[in-house]
């Protein structure tokens, strides 16, 4: 296998359409040549949230333009054809995901792969979150990582490439998904994380008492579906006592909210830092949050605090790569290839997939497997 390698990485797992260019020589970090990321908020927001049918053909659209704008900010050529021939295989989320997207993408990485004959690697979209330390940081495995996104959130402790052993997780709503539903409850534009996250910044987050769920268990899993109905109990109320919501109680109702959501996770990255801790014996312990929920500053601060009193090392990716991006599956996918990973044509789009298959489920199986 060749010491330098360079990937293309394409991502289409939710409602950004991304592509990026990847290269690492052995023994250094990698390097992000280039980073494309095609957003569809417009296209969604009339809807108050993502619709899998419309942002499945958006990815379609947008795909070719992508890899296009990807290899060319790259340099690595003036015509896409001659570019791609200086790729040394095409890595590309194969799940989890909304399945039309996810599938958009396999079958785009699929004729790329096959048109300029390079190998294709599938890549699992957690995994891509859970790697980002080791692409912007070099972190050395093992570390504890919270991933925090729309649509999942649990510990997962890196032992590889391929090696994740989770610790705990939600049990209904993922935080990401919570911050949309009470940004839809409180009339605030999606996505909903930056939305509440802007409100909160003019709120008292006193003024209202949010619970904290689970924090009576002595374990790792988070809930935040109460949360959500506690908001919502709560602007009832002060609708049915005011005839409406003023701009104090919108900010007021984000900023408590987003407070217990903090709170939260920072017990329970508390317990699951002293879990890792005493199972894995680190050298130098490491604590790293990603996805897209990673982005907002109260949380960072929140679990940074944690980290600090536990004598462990805190990362959290750029802003730019907390949301999804393609720059984290090329790398993952650097990972995997390097390990003698890689796929055949037959690569399947998966709507589910764990990374850890030997605990039990969290949010049970049905005909598609595990959720979570």
């Amino acid at each position: 296998m060749k010491p330098v390698l360079t990937i293309l990485g394409l991502e289409s797992s939710c409602d950004d359409t991304a592509a990026a260019v990847v290269r690492q020589h052995p023994g250094r970090r990698a390097e992000i040549l280039s980073s494309v990321v095609a957003g569809q908020t417009d296209l969604h927001a009339p809807f108050g949230g993502v619709v899998p049918e419309l942002a499945a053909r958006a990815h379609a659209e947008k795909l070719d333009g992508c890899v296009a704008a990807a290899l060319a900010k790259a340099g690595l050529g003036d015509a896409p054809a001659e570019a791609l021939q200086k790729v040394d295989a095409i890595a590309v989320t194969a799940g989890p995901g909304l399945i039309g997207g996810v599938l958009s993408g396999v079958m785009c990485a699929k004729g790329l792969a096959m048109a300029a004959a390079k190998p294709l690697i599938g890549v699992n979209h957690l995994a891509g979150h859970a790697l980002t330390p080791r692409l912007t940081d070099g972190a050395e495995f093992p570390y504890l990582m919270l991933l925090v996104s729309g649509g999942h959130c649990q510990f997962l402790v890196v032992e590889g490439p391929e090696r994740f052993r989770r610790l705990g997780g939600t049990i209904d709503d993922a935080p990401g998904e919570a911050f949309d539903k009470v940004a839809r409850l409180l009339g605030l534009p999606q996505p909903g994380g930056p939305s509440i996250e802007a409100e909160a910044k003019m709120g008292d987050p006193k003024r209202f008492r949010f619970p904290r769920p689970l924090l009576d268990r002595d374990d790792c899993n988070l809930s935040f579906s109460g949360l959500k109905t506690a908001l919502l109990r709560l602007r009832d109320r002060i609708v049915e006592e005011k005839g409406g919501l003023t701009r104090a109680d919108r900010a007021d109702l984000s900023a408590g909210f987003q407070q217990a959501v903090a709170d939260v996770l920072a017990a329970k990255t508390a317990r699951a830092l002293k879990i890792y801790i005493a199972e894995s014996a680190p050298a130098h312990p490491l604590v790293a949050v990603a996805g897209g929920v990673a982005a907002n500053q109260s949380i960072r601060a929140a679990l940074e605090q944690v980290a600090d009193a536990a004598g462990a090392q805190f990362l959290a990716p750029p802003l730019r790569l907390c949301t999804d991006n393609a720059a984290m599956i090329a790398y993952a996918g650097i990972e995997r290839f390097r390990l003698g990973g890689q796929d055949g044509l037959d690569l399947a789009a998966r709507p589910r997939w764990p990374l850890d298959s030997t605990s039990p489920a969290l949010l049970g199986s049905g005909r598609k497997g595990a959720k979570a």
